[in-house]
């Protein structure tokens, strides 16, 4: 259930290698890196049940659908089997909710060619949204057919909360993808997560998240 998050920017390859052999150990659901590394992570993860993701647009989401829909289609081609893209969260607060819809469906319709079986999230940033926000913005995602929405990139003023992660699930049903992603850190804080509802969990701390289960 755990996106292992390597998106700092001063990453080297080598911790962007080192990365993928933790995600290897633990048994990620998949390794997130930004769009210039996704090569690297692809080699790295090759003929593994780990997966590639790729962000796209990130952490502003404020890139042209043209440039977002490229964005993709080279990630795809460097070996991305998952994409996080942000949702351009200044156009839904300014009412401009075709374009939003018009930017996702764009880089969904890009994954889809590339294969059913890609999956693409959409990255909401609740931080700077309100509730009823929120719940247009998933409604939007749905409309665009994605697989998930997530809480934030981690990048914003604040990450992940149980309320903001319920609210997504409810307003998604409980057949959609909703990701917790931002200031994860403990094991405690992934589970009371998962119980909001989560069915993902995005962490930069994923190792030491994972160790919290031993006994």
């Amino acid at each position: 259930m755990i996106d292992h998050s390597l998106l700092s920017p001063s990453l080297t390859d080598d911790d962007i290698e080192k990365g993928c052999r933790d995600a290897l150990k633990c048994g990620f659901a998949a390794v997130v890196v930004n769009p210039s590394h996704t090569l690297i992570t692809a080699r790295a993860l090759r003929g593994s049940a780990v997966k590639v993701c790729s962000t796209i647009s990130f952490p502003f989401g404020l890139s042209t659908t043209y440039t977002k829909i490229h964005e993709t289609r080279i990630a795809l081609e460097q070996g991305a089997q998952e994409i996080d893209m942000v949702m351009n969260f200044s156009a839904l607060k300014s009412g401009h909710g075709d374009l939003v819809l018009e930017d996702i469906r764009g880089v969904v319709d890009e994954a889809r060619r590339a294969g059913e079986k890609v999956i693409v999230k959409v990255i909401l940033e609740n931080c700077y949204l309100s509730d009823s926000e929120k719940r247009e913005a998933c409604q939007l995602t749905l409309k665009a057919r994605a697989d998930y929405v997530k809480t934030s990139t981690g990048f914003g003023k604040s990450g992940a909360t149980e309320a903001d992660v319920r609210l997504m699930r409810e307003v998604v049903g409980p057949k959609f993808g909703v990701k917790a992603a931002g200031g994860i850190r403990t094991l405690e804080q992934a589970l009371q997560m998962i119980e909001a509802g989560a069915n993902r969990i995005g962490a930069s701390a994923s190792v030491s998240i994972v160790e919290g289960l031993k006994p």
